[in-house]
């Protein structure tokens, strides 16, 4: 392998990993901009000099999608940044927001061979920076698709599993039509994520690729309602269909007081201010009362998103509760970090034991027990455990509950022979192939929740499945 960067790599590991610049915290506070524009170009030139360029780069190994990370980034060093961009969507169809919400601390990174004794290249914020100079550079560039195959596909979801399957198999020159249960794509990469995250501007960019790809989108469109999963391919004539409806069935607490007028789920809350725009009130009519106090229960990215953007709408005091230390925390330490910085009070090892309410049935407060951790439980995390005569109340005026989610129902229950494991999700083989011929799931409604680049991964093993499926079976027996 012959290296590109000029530097030995004794020089290039003496480099300080890059940081983007970010909105000071009291701006981010009362806005929905995105947090950080990014690297600029001199950041990412001198963050890419810091690639090894290893012989077996590790790092591909550890992107869902295998990424070429070796090649893309040896052609950003050669300020190559159009080729970067497509060596990545080779792969990687929706770049900007992998770049963006990934968590390639746990991932790429994670094995970057720089990472072992020093920081690991910054791989998502470089990823970012290529997919952004080519928004801005090659706005009318649009993706080949392949010669037309014939046979029609139907992809349910439009989220990142589902985008990605498209698109895999639009470029393979199948006709593919994705039908989205709710009047804008994107599934929830629009409604799950907050602005200041995941702007929609990008999303909307990257969706633009499935249009140039020529990919037919038929929006509130309810399978299992509007038209069953056998009536689409019975009566329509898709041959293959990619079920990919994630999971958006919110899981509560079980604990009383839950049917309080104040009292929601993160899934609620975020596609009330991310699809029906919220933040924006009296502009668009869909009000969102919280209080000056505001409890989020959880610990991931949701219950993150939840809080920091209940910050965001006015909450004077906005706690995380998570009855599990700040080292259990699922959600990206850069996440629990700006939440930090933005005024997010967060309160471990304490677990709800009951919503309270007014003598009009609006929340008033939380009841809370303090925990300390036990044993290791099934995830390998230690078990929280009540401490007696710890029980106190935090008063707030809104609760949400940000404990993860489940398939809705709607398509198992209404497709005959599809076999359904626990929770309620799809169940799939290596090829992601159910338990009915020619159909294909992924993503949450597989996996029960994961990241959005595992959906992706899945939409693009079931595209290839799904095209291997179909040659087989147009072929004369």
């Amino acid at each position: 392998m012959t290296s590109v960067n000029p530097l030995k790599p004794r020089e290039r590991v003496k480099i300080p990993r890059q940081r983007p610049r970010e909105l000071p915290a009291e701006t981010r506070r009362t806005s929905f901009l995105e947090v950080s524009p990014g690297l600029d170009e001199e950041q990412a030139l001198l963050e890419a000099s810091r690639c090894l360029e290893c012989r077996d780069p590790v790092c591909v190994k550890g992107c869902p999608v295998s990424v070429d990370i070796r090649g893309f980034i040896q052609l950003l060093v050669q300020r190559e940044f159009a080729a970067a961009a497509q060596r990545i969507r080779e792969t990687n169809a929706l770049p900007a927001i992998c770049g963006r919400v990934c968590p390639q601390e746990t991932q790429c990174e994670q094995v970057c061979t720089v990472g072992r004794r020093f920081e690991p290249v910054a791989i998502g914020k470089l990823e970012r920076f290529v997919a952004d100079w080519e928004a801005r550079h090659r706005p009318a560039w649009e993706p080949a698709a392949g010669p037309r195959l014939g046979p029609k596909v139907a992809v349910v979801g439009s989220g990142p599993g589902g985008l990605t399957c498209a698109a895999e198999l639009a470029r393979m020159g199948y006709a593919v039509t994705v039908f989205e249960a709710l009047h804008a794509l994107g599934g929830v990469l629009r409604y799950g994520i907050p602005e200041f995250r995941l702007p929609n501007e990008v999303l909307d960019r990257e969706l633009r690729l499935l249009d140039a790809l020529g990919v037919e989108v038929c929006t509130n469109f309810l399978v299992g309602r509007t038209a069953t999963l056998d009536e689409l391919m019975d009566e329509q004539g898709f041959r293959a269909v990619f079920l990919a409806t994630g999971a958006g069935t919110p899981s509560f607490m079980g604990i009383p007081g839950e049917s309080l007028s104040g009292a929601l789920s993160a899934n609620e809350f975020l596609t009330r201010v991310n699809l029906m725009g919220a933040h924006r009130f009296p502009e668009n009519d869909t009000p969102m009362r919280l209080g000056r106090e505001v409890a989020v229960v959880g610990g991931g990215n949701t219950a993150l998103d939840a809080v920091r953007t209940a910050r965001r709408l006015g909450a004077e005091r906005a706690y995380l509760v998570y009855r599990r230390s700040r080292a259990e925390m699922p959600a990206r330490t850069e996440e629990v970090a700006h939440a930090e910085e933005e005024g997010v009070e967060l309160l471990f090892l304490k677990s709800p034991t009951a919503i309270l309410g007014d003598e009009r049935g609006r929340v008033r407060g939380l009841a809370c027990q303090d925990m300390t951790l036990g044993e290791p439980d099934a995830s390998g995390r230690r078990r929280p455990v009540p401490v007696p005569g710890s029980e106190h109340v935090l008063e707030v005026q809104t609760v949400i509950a940000a404990l993860g989610s489940r398939p809705n129902p709607i398509v198992q229950a209404t497709t005959p022979g599809l076999s359904v494991g626990g929770n309620g999700t799809v169940t799939v083989d290596a090829d992601q192939q159910t338990s009915r011929p020619g159909v294909f799931a992924g993503g949450d409604l597989s996996r029960g929740g994961a990241t959005v680049i595992l959906a992706m991964r899945d939409g693009r093993q079931a595209a290839a499945a799904i095209h291997r499926y179909l040659q087989a079976s147009s072929r004369p027996s």
